[in-house]
């Protein structure tokens, strides 16, 4: 049997979203559309949010900058739905508050909201927003720099893990834009460095993706009873689970998508 789609997320709002997609669309240089475009930022002024936000550059080394379940993790129990200029914050599927984000006021209502909700938060907090330089790990790593990325998540690795350690294993810890089927546990990291193709749309395997303590919290919830990072170091000797890609062109991908080694 060869890889396939089985599934396709995105985070509008990085890490603190996750939401199931039928197909996505794919831009050379940005990645999966609306992938990470929005974040909060932590603890900066206007005119600090405001350069974060505009300037890639200026992100280096700062992702402890920007609210993330590593450094929030009560905010694991929210989650943000995306759609035609809507952004909608739920609290366990609960509606809360709906925004425009094209209103820079109400940008700022559902800040405040999230400082109301959770006053624990290291304040202030902005709601920024780049469609064109996204909020990604990779983009704002002082070690390897990638300006988009896209992860993509074997099922089968997962759940070799999971029979290992003998524990239920959510695919949602590991928040995989592209999850895929039908290929051995962990055979996905032999493709670094390689070409891969998904209908017409060609993508460079860059490297293998390092799990941080996000992946103890259980989805929906700040449990972290179980420590899955140390599990998976205990284990495999690594911390690593999924590989990062990034798009050598345009295209659309849907669920069922074959995938090619090139």
């Amino acid at each position: 049997m060869s890889a396939y789609i089985s599934s396709i997320n995105y985070c509008p709002v990085k890490s603190i979203s996750f939401q199931k997609l039928d197909n996505c669309e794919i831009k050379k240089d940005i990645g999966i559309i609306g992938d990470r475009i929005f974040a909060f930022s932590k603890g900066l002024d206007q005119n600090e949010a405001k350069l974060f936000e505009k300037n890639p550059e200026y992100r280096r080394g700062k992702w402890n900058k920007i609210l993330t379940l590593k450094n929030s993790p009560v905010l694991n129990k929210y989650n943000f739905l995306y759609k035609e200029n809507k952004l909608t914050l739920t609290l366990r599927n609960e509606k809360i508050l709906t925004i425009n984000i094209n209103e820079l006021t109400e940008r700022d209502m559902i800040s405040n909201k999230i400082v109301e909700l959770e006053n624990t938060l290291t304040k202030p907090i902005t709601l920024m927003k780049n469609e064109f330089h996204p909020f990604f790990d990779t983009s704002m790593s002082k070690k390897t720099v990638l300006s988009h990325s896209i992860s993509l998540l074997n099922i089968k690795s997962v759940e070799d893990f999971q029979d290992k350690i003998n524990k239920k294993i959510e695919i949602s810890r590991f928040r995989g834009n592209i999850c895929v089927d039908g290929i051995k546990a962990w055979e996905e990291q032999t493709w670094v460095g390689k070409i891969i193709k998904i209908k017409d749309v060609l993508f460079k395997v860059e490297k293998n993706i390092p799990r941080c303590v996000a992946i103890n919290l259980k989805p929906g919830s700040n449990d972290d009873s179980v420590n899955l990072l140390n599990l998976l170091k205990k284990t495999y000797n690594h911390f690593d689970m999924g590989i990062y890609l990034t798009a050598l062109g345009n295209g659309k991908l849907n669920i069922g998508d074959k995938i090619i080694v090139k």
